[in-house]
């Protein structure tokens, strides 16, 4: 195998194959917008190499964002013959897309929230963040370069700070992380006009949550699991905590609340395996909100086993620590690989761990979701991205 060194960036820098001299099979050919990396290329960077830390972005190659960046082969399975990633919608001065983003199949819309508390965000202490949604139909009409409009979406002033999103019983399942004094809380809103909400948890048995974060359906059970966090205190939104930061289980028809998993730092994202064994939980105890970021914290997605009975979380262990930033969102496709929005854009591991890939965005993505076969929808603050990819998603309508 015949390799060759970025000009002018020698061994610190990633190998882009490009024959393979020794071998009889074809040399690879990559998709669009994509580039080849090797592990060992910069695993030795010397006493003066080119050390970064965990918030500035890996691209060796200095290729242009969006691209792949391929780590391993696996991940071009994932991005098919012909993939493709560009903006579809954008507004440099608000970031209108950060979390919560769900696809609705019967509209083809994409609905998500904007930054609740953070840069760009236009919400704090005063003022609530937005909902809003786009046409992916509309989106995947337009011209190369053209852009579709957002609509925001009218919500009931009990939902505050929408953070976390998921699709349940053909309605739009948000968890919301309070303001002030207004609790945190879950909600079932209807997708279509007008757009009536229902309330169904503002308390743990009487007890206000701290600012909720992120939700997601059990497959087989079809109970609700979210993530309890403070970054509502930490951005300045929401008084101390009073609870642990851990993860919930609710029983939608019971009304039957437990606790599942604690001992993080900040627990965010979380998502199920296809079979529903196996849940992953994000911990982003790097960034601190206004506070700034400890890059000895967490920055990790663990990994646990799922009580068949008690769908307790059982025999944590780390399944990956994300090399840029925080792993955020997260969702997996109907393969078992695993995908986290991160401060470079969105991260790839396949279901051993071993990150095969990079959505490779230059920037933050906080989340991401699937928008039927071969579509992900990624969320990047001020822009939203769509790729066009061969897989399919794991986020089946509950």
């Amino acid at each position: 195998m015949t390799i060759l060194l970025t000009s002018g960036l020698l061994a610190c820098l990633a190998i882009v194959y490009t024959s393979y001299a020794t071998s009889t099979a074809a040399p690879p050919k990559l998709p669009p917008q994509s580039v080849l990396t090797d592990f060992k290329s910069f695993a030795v960077l010397g006493a003066n190499g080119s050390f970064r830390d965990g918030l500035t972005p890996f691209n060796p190659t200095n290729t242009t964002a969006p691209s792949f960046q391929i780590f391993n082969d696996d991940f071009l399975t994932i991005l098919g013959n012909n993939p493709s990633i560009r903006v579809i919608a954008e507004n440099d001065t608000f970031a209108f897309a950060h979390e919560a983003p769900i696809w609705m199949p019967d509209t083809d819309e994409v609905f998500f929230a904007s930054n609740d508390g953070g840069a760009l965000g236009m919400s704090d202490l005063n003022h609530n963040n937005q909902y809003s949604f786009i046409s992916l139909k509309a989106a995947e009409n337009l011209g190369k370069g053209q852009l579709v409009n957002f609509t925001k979406l009218p919500l009931d002033s009990s939902i505050q700070m929408t953070n976390g999103g998921t699709p349940f019983r053909n309605q739009l399942l948000l968890v919301n992380s309070g303001r002030g004094p207004l609790p945190p809380n879950i909600a079932l809103v209807n997708p279509k006009p007008p757009f009536n909400s229902t309330i169904i948890l503002d308390n743990f048995i009487g007890r206000q949550f701290n600012s909720l974060n992120d939700v997601k359906i059990h497959p087989q059970s079809k109970a609700i699991f979210f993530t309890d966090t403070i970054y509502g205190f930490l951005n300045n939104f929401r008084p101390p905590p009073e609870l642990p930061i851990q993860v919930y289980r609710l029983d939608p028809d019971t009304g039957d609340l437990r606790v599942v998993a604690d001992q993080f730092n900040k627990c965010n994202g979380i998502a199920f395996s296809p079979d529903g064994n196996t849940a992953f939980v994000t911990d982003t105890g790097v960034s601190g909100g206004f506070m700034g970021f400890n890059q000895t914290l967490p920055a990790t997605i663990y990994a646990y086993d799922v009580d068949p009975v008690t769908q307790m979380f059982k025999n944590r262990r780390v399944f990956a620590y994300t090399d840029n930033g925080v792993p955020d969102g997260i969702e997996l496709d109907s393969k078992g690989n695993v995908y986290s929005g991160c401060g470079d854009g969105i991260q790839v591991w396949n279901p051993s761990g071993q990150l095969i890939g990079k959505f490779f965005l230059n920037t933050t993505s906080a989340n991401l979701a699937f928008a039927g076969q071969g579509r992900l929808v990624i969320m990047a603050e001020t822009k939203i991205f769509l790729a066009n990819i061969a897989a399919t998603g794991n986020n089946l309508l509950f």
